[in-house]
């Protein structure tokens, strides 16, 4: 429990961000997987109409501090590298 006003204040603020950081992770996770069954099925028109709306998902989950910069980077070159290997 927390011992100073301060320290109450923060733990609030960490609770309501670790709820809010969990909701754009799992839209980021649930983007990924639906993408990711697309390519699965070898459905190339299907993955291909998904990926702007996938990479996108990514993109915000950088803005919000929910994956670092990189880590989003690799996703998406990975992502599209999926799509261009369905031929």
């Amino acid at each position: 429990m927390a011992n100073h006003k301060s320290a109450a204040k923060k733990a609030r603020r960490d609770a309501e961000a670790r709820l809010r950081n969990r909701s754009n992770r799992s839209a980021l996770k649930t983007a990924v997987k639906k993408f990711l069954a697309a390519v699965s099925t070898g459905n190339k028109t299907e993955a291909a109409a998904l990926l702007p709306a996938t990479l996108g998902v990514v993109d915000k989950a950088v803005r919000k501090g929910v994956v670092h910069k990189n880590a989003a980077n690799r996703a998406k070159s990975r992502l599209t590298l999926k799509v261009n290997a369905l031929a």
